[in-house]
């Protein structure tokens, strides 16, 4: 379909005006405009004036001629002083007119111009004694194309034939056309002329079309005298090609159970294709395929569609297929079992880490009991006999603890004082071995009656069974003693603790005769040795 767009018109005054042609200059004394351009349906003014500069001229008629052709002429206004204005062409009469009723200046305005109207115009005097006087003006008729372009649909293939074209018809002058084209192609260009003197130009371009060239632009571009700016109109190629296909959406994840597996049947053509036929290459589609359109739906994937698939497309020129195999898969873990198992693998690692923990408490507070000197399994502390230790104190006895058993007091055997006591004697004995004494003061008095003093509080209960109320004294100091050794061993980093550990505080309880002696033994009191004993480091030994 061709596409005419409107030109722009130059402006009124744009008419190229020659100057004039003074006839004055020898014989000749008629002045006119060499040449004028003028449009269709237009006016123009043919000016003439006669120059007569010695008044001797006698004026007697002057008349228009027109001459379309070489040797043509036609006479198409007369004026005569007397008889007046007179137009004998027919073709003429009723466009033109004089614009001064004057020999001297008898100019002349043409209307309604035609393209015809081009042609040699001649101003002519009939004069005394001279005989005729006269001008001539070209006048130049210019028409402005009816420009337009198209495309030429055409069908892929392997010879070069037209894909577009473009005209400007009915241009005066002729019109220069020129394509411009980003796709392999050539051109061709012819000129008709019209009896109006217009020229028709036609343009042809021409490709060997493929597929790839379909929706490329060609444009088309017009140049011509009358136009302010070229003409230019781009063309999109309409190449037609059968149908090609292909198939998206398998994931090659199509497991058992799986419901929204989706194949799409993608096709390109033109025209575009509209018939779209999905089949199976086992034969009919599976119950639980749906079509819809150029999608084949899986309702549910199982063992039916471990098949392979085919889409086929057809437009007018043709038809195309594609087909994809499909590959069933065992259906993948429940992701509600997976999330069982996580959770029985972390619930485990909680159960160990709670494990570790109370292993560790454990060993701590064993360790703490350890640094306290609680004997375990037996063991004395006063003798260093039974348990693990294996080995005894040496021949220096803890005086605190120089009971035995279980059982055994602070101060004593037993649930009295009247057991064995053990001293260690390096006066009496060469070898300082133990030896066993009474609960009275008799080897302190004979062998060093110097030293004798009144008894101390340990000395009390060593040798002589308290009374209840004596007893209940030191047991709840006792007690008491062991609370506040709970409190300054937690407070002072407890198990493993990064606290600085303070010395030891030493209790001491007046005895009778009011001497201090020490009597409480507090946390970190003891003291391993190399040969694999524990002694006291605060304790007193005699």
């Amino acid at each position: 379909m061709a596409v005419v767009l409107p030109e722009a018109r130059p402006p009124s005054d744009a008419p190229r005006l020659a100057s004039l042609k003074d006839a004055g200059i020898g014989a000749q004394k008629v002045r006119v405009e060499e040449e004028l351009e003028a449009y269709p349906t237009e006016s123009v003014d043919l000016s003439c004036q006669f120059i007569d500069g010695a008044g001797r001229t006698k004026l007697t008629q002057v008349s228009w001629i027109w001459e379309p052709t070489e040797g043509q002429r036609d006479n198409i206004a007369v004026y005569h002083p007397i008889y007046g204005q007179s137009f004998p062409n027919l073709a003429f009469k009723e466009r033109v007119v004089f614009l001064n009723n004057s020999l001297e200046n008898p100019s002349i305005r043409i209307s309604q111009l035609r393209m015809s109207d081009a042609g040699r115009y001649t101003c002519e005097y009939a004069t005394y004694p001279s005989g005729n006087e006269q001008g001539t003006t070209t006048l130049i008729m210019l028409a402005k194309p009816k420009n337009s372009a198209q495309v030429v649909t055409v069908q892929a293939g392997t010879k070069s034939v037209v894909v577009a074209r473009c005209e400007a018809a009915e241009g005066k002058p002729a019109a220069t056309i020129k394509w411009l084209a980003s796709v392999g192609g050539n051109h061709s260009t012819s000129t008709t002329s019209g009896p109006d003197g217009t020229v028709t130009v036609r343009s042809e371009y021409r490709l060997v079309p493929t597929a790839t060239d379909n929706g490329m632009e060609v444009t088309c571009m017009v140049e011509q005298r009358t136009q302010e700016r070229p003409w230019v109109y781009p063309v999109k190629l309409s190449v037609e090609y059968p149908p090609s296909v292909s198939i998206e959406g398998y994931d090659n994840n199509w497991y058992v159970g799986r419901s929204d597996a989706v194949l799409q049947c993608l096709a390109s053509g033109n025209p575009a294709p509209t018939d779209v036929t999905w089949t199976a290459a086992s034969g009919a589609l599976p119950d639980t395929v749906v079509v819809d359109g150029n999608k084949l739906v899986v309702r549910k994937v199982d063992d039916a569609v471990n098949t392979t698939f085919i889409c086929e497309v057809r437009n007018k020129h043709g038809a195309s297929s594609h087909q994809i195999t499909t590959i069933v898969i065992e259906a993948l873990e429940d992701p509600l079992s997976a999330g069982v198992v996580a959770g029985a693998v972390i619930g485990s690692l909680l159960a160990l880490l709670l494990v570790v923990t109370l292993v560790a408490v454990l060993l701590s507070r064993s360790r703490r009991q350890q640094r306290r000197g609680y004997p375990s399994g037996g063991d004395s502390i006063a003798t260093g006999s039974g348990g693990s230790n294996g080995g005894n104190y040496g021949n220096k006895a803890r005086l605190l603890f120089s009971g035995a058993g279980s059982n055994s007091g602070k101060n004593g055997t037993g649930a009295n004082n009247n057991g064995p006591v053990y001293t260690y004697r390096e006066g009496c004995d060469a070898t300082g071995t133990l030896t066993e004494k009474a609960n009275d003061f008799h080897h302190l008095h004979l062998h060093h009656p110097a030293a004798s003093k009144p008894p101390s509080a340990h000395d009390i209960l060593l040798s002589a069974d308290p009374g209840e109320a004596e007893r209940r004294k030191f047991d709840l100091d006792d007690s008491m003693e062991e609370e506040e050794e709970e409190e300054q061993y937690d407070r002072f980093g407890g198990v493993g603790g990064g606290g600085n550990m303070l010395p030891p505080a030493y209790h001491v309880h007046r005895g009778h005769g009011g001497e201090e002696e020490m009597g409480v033994y507090l946390d970190d009191d003891m003291e391993s040795q190399r040969d694999g004993s524990v002694i006291s480091r605060t304790a007193i030994y005699v």
